[in-house]
């Protein structure tokens, strides 16, 4: 039997267990070439890197990109770039500096590679997928563990193939792909496997667009996306003057897909994801003539030279309407370059469009909070309530067509009725220009250089090993779908405070119950209870560290997401999971909850548990989804304190 193309890496990466078709949840431990991180959760990233005692990165290429947290209103984002710069200079790691673009566009641009695998510290880290590299987002302790040498463990994933026939319409774009796929599947469909894409139709998209849907694929809960290599990637590549960098990857003939998904491109029209979660999508055409208040292009899913390009050829001559504010974040300055020295930059201008800085912007709720109440139209990949800055706020997300079209017109407009001619020709070079990339020291110049701690950066919280019984009671119980954006949120005003765990508790859960974090402390352990989907959404591990430092030490749900699910059992945190779904509703704020022996069964890899509920005198029958290796984590208090017992056992 043949091999896809995501089977054909893994298989050459494998360093412990075996690829076997099918998902058979058995562990595999892959080698990671490349990593990178942003400043969000680099930092912590960084400070867990430094505690493992490793004194350069032993990875083929680790970057270091500064997109997030831009806006400086005080010292606490200055102090996390002085950090993150200082110990990436030390440890052999290339640093992006700020205003040279978001870390997934740079990457795609300037470093990822087909066949390569990439660990990022970052939940669109797939996006790489769209010129056929395997590439994964994970919490920051994993991407310290891989730049340190270390495999990083995912179960043999199912396959699941889109195959894409026929070619988009006018009006139609890649977003639109990604955003059928999540009316189909949800935003959990994808849990569990790679989503891999194939068939006639994939001709039709250029590598950008292949990057639009691969990054978008998180919001799926997929491990990742991957689109094969082949020769509209060589054609990016010689276009970043990278052609060095190819090789071609495609799926053998014979290759067997789990579940395979038929997608005729030609049958899509425009499409919008409407408030608050990406999954819930409709026809523009349904909603055509919403009003809107303001329009903001751009993020790591629609920030490319194509994107914008599109953007500024439906602006053209045209002026954005009166009472919208349109905003555009390009992806990188390549892109901001080659807009600027095409005069494009120009025509954006001229149609009213507010230029920002090359990062991340908006999307993570870095400025640009929409008016009370406002209709905010977004190129962006995720509508979170609250998530823009405004909390009443409607947010919809659309294509760059979509977009653009609807701030001409002031309101929700279907792109395919826009009788303008927007065709135009990408470039066949793009400028290309590395010098805000600076490169690490060399290992004799490290020696001397000092790492730079600033007053906000803290360190990270860490837990004794585990005891044989958990008795605490309940102290939040939370619904559906809940995000790392409930559990530990982001915006302008708290993105600063990502080193500073302590100051972050006190906004644990904001979304969801105020009085969280107080009762917490009061209670000093306590379990969490929550419904299907738990920790969907960000890589951020701050989702996991916060509840940590609060007492939180178990999580008992109907299902996790994945990052998340990890992130928890990294720091030492206990996901369980409800054999019999209804007993959720059993479970009250405040019961008194025990498991007994838990050490013991653990100890034993018994992943079964009885689940007392002290308060009502009934138990309920639960499960451990997590690996025999994170097992060992969870008995020894988290990774860190796993990889430093190991290591004390081998001096």
């Amino acid at each position: 039997m043949g091999l896809t193309v995501a089977q054909k890496i893994i298989q050459s990466h494998i360093l412990e267990g075996s690829l076997d078709a099918g998902g058979d949840g058995k562990e595999i431990g892959i080698r990671m070439d490349q990593t990178l991180t942003q400043d969000s959760t680099g930092t912590m990233a960084y400070l867990q890197f430094e505690s493992m005692g490793i004194a350069r990165v032993k990875t083929e290429l680790s970057l270091a990109y500064i997109d997030h947290n831009l806006l400086q209103t005080g010292f606490e984002n200055a102090d996390d770039h002085a950090f993150i710069k200082s110990i990436t200079k030390k440890s052999g790691i290339r640093y992006s500096r700020a205003g040279n673009g978001i870390c997934h566009h740079v990457h795609l641009e300037r470093f990822a590679m087909p066949g390569k695998t990439l660990i990022g510290s970052d939940s669109h880290t797939p996006t790489a997928g769209g010129i056929g590299s395997l590439a994964i987002g994970a919490g920051g302790l994993d991407v310290a563990v891989a730049m340190g040498g270390g495999p990083y463990y995912i179960e043999n994933p199912k396959i699941l193939g889109v195959k894409l026939l026929g070619t988009l319409n006018k009006g139609v774009s890649a977003k639109d792909v990604i955003l059928e796929l999540l009316r189909r599947l949800t935003v959990k469909g994808g849990v569990g496997k790679i989503v891999e894409y194939f068939g006639e139709g994939v001709a039709t998209l250029s590598v950008p667009e292949r990057a639009i849907i691969t990054n978008m694929g998180a919001e799926l809960g997929a491990t990742t996306s991957i689109f094969p290599s082949d020769e509209n990637t060589l054609r990016f590549l010689r276009a970043q003057r990278r052609e060095g960098d190819f090789i071609e990857i495609k799926a053998d003939t014979d290759a067997v897909y789990d579940e395979v998904i038929v997608l005729d491109l030609s049958s899509l029209v425009p499409l919008v994801a409407c408030p608050h979660m990406p999954d819930n999508v409709k026809k523009v055409s349904e909603l055509a003539g919403l009003k809107i208040d303001q329009v903001c292009i751009g993020s790591c899913t629609n920030s490319s030279l194509y994107d914008l390009m599109t953007v500024a050829a439906i602006l053209k001559d045209g002026v954005v309407k009166e009472g919208v504010s349109v905003t555009i974040s390009p992806g990188s300055r390549q892109i901001l370059r080659m807009l600027a020295e095409t005069n494009i930059l120009a025509d954006l201008l001229s149609s009213g469009v507010r230029i920002l800085e090359c990062g991340c912007g908006p999307c993570i709720g870095m400025g640009q909070a929409p008016v009370s109440g406002a209709v905010s139209l977004r190129t962006f990949n995720r509508n979170f309530e609250g998530r823009s800055g405004t909390k009443d706020a409607m947010v919809y997300l659309v294509s760059p067509e979509t977009a653009a079209v609807s701030a001409l017109y002031g309101e929700l407009t279907d792109p395919s009725d826009f009788t303008k001619d927007i065709s135009f020709k990408l470039p066949e070079i793009y400028s290309v220009n590395d010098n805000m990339i600076d490169a690490p020291a060399s290992v004799e110049e490290a020696v001397s250089l000092t790492v730079v701690h600033g007053p906000n950066i803290k360190e990270f919280p860490i837990i004794s090993a585990l005891n044989t019984d958990i008795s605490a009671a309940v102290s939040i119980k939370v619904g559906d779908n809940i995000t790392t954006d409930h559990i530990a949120p982001s915006d302008a005003k708290l993105l600063p405070f990502r080193s500073n765990i302590p100051y972050l508790s006190d906004y644990s859960f904001a979304g969801c119950d105020l009085d969280f974090p107080e009762r917490a402390r009061e209670y000093g352990i306590s379990f969490v209870i929550a419904g299907e989907n738990y920790g969907q959404g960000s890589s951020r591990e701050h989702a996991a560290l916060v509840p940590l430092y609060l007492g939180v030490r178990m999580v008992v749900a109907k299902s996790f997401a994945r990052i998340h699910r990890d992130n928890l059992a990294n720091i030492g945190i206990i996901p369980m999971v409800f054999v019999n779904p209804s007993d959720y509703d059993r479970i009250n704020l405040s019961d008194r909850l025990e498991i007994r022996g838990i050490k013991q069964s653990l100890t034993a890899h018994k992943s079964n548990f009885k689940l007392i509920n002290l308060t009502k005198n009934e138990s309920y029958d639960i499960i451990t989804e997590v690996s025999v290796r994170q097992m060992n984590y969870l008995l020894a208090g988290g990774l860190l304190a796993y990889t430093k017992q190991l290591n004390q056992e081998l001096v």
